[in-house]
């Protein structure tokens, strides 16, 4: 029987144990030092970010949130659907982007998506876009930019709400990524774009 008891006990520990080290990551996650979120939320090609995000009237850390999300500062990334670069975009979207006047192809060439400055200009055009086309609705914008346009229309009449009404566990967890990443650019680099 004392070889039963103790063996119960320690099964009750084990939760105790879990529960601890979920709250203490917490706390280093909550507290941590700027520099600790650094390393994990880095800040690169300031120039053409800062560059791209005034002419396309973009937030410039939502720029950096979607790069930090879509290739992790990976200027080499492709999809398997075949989305190019820091900002994974489809060759089609940047064509798109220079159909409709809002990239100057004769200075950033749609065909060299693995380019930092180019794709960050077809992929700044292209949030500004989806965010106007929503009426400023950066939440529509950032899940449109993953989902697709017409996928956030059809979720837009079926729920006001967008969370709500968002069919793809992919672009929720999408949504909720780049919210958090940009709301960290925020805080980690504020003095970065003046």
């Amino acid at each position: 029987m004392p070889n039963r008891v103790r063996l119960l006990a320690w099964y009750r520990i084990v939760p105790l144990l879990i529960m601890a080290l979920i709250g203490a990551i917490s706390f280093v996650y909550v507290y941590a030092p700027a520099a600790l979120f650094q390393l994990i939320y880095p800040l690169e090609y300031t120039d053409y970010i800062s560059a791209s995000s005034e002419r396309h009237a973009v937030d410039p850390f939502l720029v950096a949130a979607v790069i930090e999300t879509e290739s992790n500062w990976d200027p080499d990334a492709v999809s398997s659907k075949d989305a190019h670069g820091l900002m994974q975009l489809l060759p089609a979207t940047a064509e798109d982007m220079v159909r409709l006047g809002l990239v100057d192809a004769t200075r950033f060439d749609p065909e060299n998506l693995d380019d930092p400055e180019t794709n960050i200009e077809f992929g700044s055009a292209y949030l500004s876009y989806l965010i106007d086309y929503f009426n400023g609705s950066t939440d529509r914008a950032i899940a449109a930019y993953n989902a697709g346009l017409s996928r956030v229309n059809d979720w837009s009449e079926v729920d006001t709400a967008l969370h709500n009404a968002i069919a793809f566990p992919e672009t929720q967890a999408y949504l909720f990524r780049v919210n958090n990443a940009w709301t960290r650019y925020k805080e980690l680099y504020s003095n970065e774009f003046l």
